[in-house]
């Protein structure tokens, strides 16, 4: 009976059969352009290199150099209160884990895609059983459909890699500014108890008949001028704790303690290693990202191409189906059928091809955007090692400007106490030493947040180390 049924079945479908066997030297073929990585831009001019040619650049404080980025990049600044902060947020921070769930739920999703259909049918009083059906991938569909899908998979994670440096360098940022907002505050404080000297020397010699009431006004209104700094300054260390909670998926006022305690800002190290510039397509994940959209866009043209050709499926079951339920497991109850289907694209010309116009085309706007990606990675390096070498200039000089504040506030008091002069030239040397010496600290905390941004704009050293390191990182672990 079964082989009857065997020969009815290869002489009913044997066209069909035929034409699958006819198809089988393509099933190594897929139709649809082959995705090719980008050629990286023509850059000759950035990579002459403003690195080791210029003195800007080669003759500073903290040089950078083309060796090899850390990983950690924070560890540079030899700070363990900003690399505890670093590594809770890499553990901690919401958004990041909001972003490796989508990334699981992205691997999911290319799972479900690569699993063969099949349905289990529900057991009843009357029938249960097991479907399955399989498609020939002739034409290369499932495989651009799972290439399209690897690369959807591949971009998601690299969109999670660029949230982790984006969400390191900002909890860097945010640790800057706390130090440089202690640093003021310092600096106010120190001036503070210089004002209340001048007062106390400017209230004895009015006393003595030496100078007027309106020195001993001006030399009050000075000290209040300075202590009307400390409560904003407060005010903004709070605030700043808080957003560093935040990231850390703290409640308010949770880091006070920990970070109440005055540090310096965080000094730059004496070398920068930044890597090689031809290393920066491979090392930003934005960019990666990009690349990986463009190869999900080519793979869809495939899909949509191989949706001009026949499908065939084959599709089978087995299962027993009675009419009472107590014969549901006799052996005459059992029930079998396979067979192929092809499906014929005849009356859908005008959609696939809108299809395969809105594939293409969507491809043309990923390689576009591949090409911005780039280019703006290569704006954001070039502007971060300008501010960089900048703001190095710009603090030295600042250094020297606090040094000569100093003293000329020192001789200006000289000059008082003896009478030579009034209170003037006091209040002139000190409005100066708090500006400058508040200008100096701004720098300090500007050169390392302009660190931080070069490392940001370099991709945040996130490359695999040899000890697992970023991996670590990027996974959650």
């Amino acid at each position: 009976m079964i082989a009857t049924m065997g020969r009815k079945f290869v002489q009913r479908y044997r066209w069909i059969l035929l034409s699958a066997v006819a198809s089988l030297p393509l099933l190594g073929c897929a139709v649809g352009p082959d995705f090719e990585k980008p050629k990286a831009l023509a850059l000759s001019s950035w990579s002459a290199s403003p690195v080791r040619s210029n003195p800007a650049f080669t003759q500073l404080p903290s040089r950078v150099v083309t060796g090899p980025m850390a990983a950690t990049w924070w560890r540079q600044f030899n700070d363990p209160v900003l690399t505890s902060l670093e590594e809770r947020a890499a553990k901690a921070n919401l958004s990041l884990r909001t972003a490796a769930i989508r990334l699981t739920q992205s691997r999911a999703q290319r799972g479900i895609s690569a699993a063969p259909a099949a349905n289990i049918k529900p057991f009843n009083l009357w029938q249960y059983g097991f479907d399955a059906a399989w498609e020939l991938d002739l034409w290369g569909r499932v495989r651009r459909e799972l290439e399209s899908a690897d690369a959807s998979v591949e971009a998601s994670a690299e969109a999670h890699r660029d949230l982790l440096i984006s969400v390191m360098a900002e909890v860097a940022r945010d640790y800057i500014e706390l130090r440089r907002i202690q640093r003021s505050l310092s600096i106010v404080q120190e001036n503070l108890a210089t004002a209340q000297e001048s007062l106390a020397l400017t209230e004895q010699r009015a006393a003595s008949g030496v100078v007027n009431d309106l020195e001993v006004a001006e030399a009050r209104t000075q000290l209040t001028n300075i202590q009307a700094q400390v409560p904003q300054l407060e005010q903004q260390a709070a605030l700043v704790v808080n957003q560093l909670g935040l990231l850390l998926d703290e409640p308010p006022r949770a880091l006070q303690a920990e970070l109440t305690a005055s540090h310096p800002v965080p000094p730059v190290p004496p070398r920068v290693p930044i890597g090689l510039p031809s290393e920066l397509t491979r090392r930003r994940p934005d960019i990666r990202q990009a690349e990986a959209q463009l190869h999900a866009a080519t793979a869809d043209i495939g899909v949509a191409v191989a949706d001009f050709y026949p499908r065939i499926t084959l599709s089978g079951s087995v299962g027993m189906q009675a009419l009472q339920f107590q014969n549901i497991g006799n052996w005459a109850a059992r029930q079998y059928a396979l067979g192929p289907s092809i499906t014929l694209p005849i009356f859908e010309g005008g959609r696939l091809k809108a299809t395969l116009e809105l594939r293409e085309a969507q491809q043309q706007e990923a390689a576009i955007a591949y090409h911005n990606t780039v280019l703006l990675a290569w704006h954001e390096v070039d502007n971060a090692l300008t501010a960089y070498a900048d703001e190095q200039r710009r603090n030295d000089a600042l250094h020297q400007s606090v040094r000569s504040s100093r003293q000329t506030l020192e001789l200006a008091q000289r000059r008082y106490r003896a009478g030579i002069s009034n209170f003037l030239p006091v209040l002139d040397a000190q409005r100066t030493v708090l500006q400058v010496e508040q200008d100096y600290a701004n720098s300090a905390s500007t050169l390392a947040a302009d660190l931080v941004a070069l490392y940001k704009a370099l991709g945040g050293g996130w490359e695999e180390t040899g000890t697992g390191e970023a991996t670590r990182f990027v996974d959650g672990r």
